[in-house]
């Protein structure tokens, strides 16, 4: 993703708080993995009974 403007980056909505996160650079081999925005969200998730599909989603 080396060149590319930050508006052009990909987007996901949490779960947990609804709210767009893009794209991180340590997020870059397991983007397809990642679900939550943060660890916060992740482990409210877990707190409300949801199962994270797996702990590669830190952010």
């Amino acid at each position: 993703m080396k060149g590319v403007k930050k508006a052009d980056l990909p987007t996901k909505t949490c779960p947990v708080c609804s709210r767009p996160f893009t794209w991180r650079k340590k997020w870059e081999r397991v983007w397809g993995e990642v679900k939550y925005c943060s660890d916060r969200c992740r482990n409210d998730a877990r707190r409300r009974g949801e199962r994270p599909e797996s702990d590669t989603s830190r952010s």
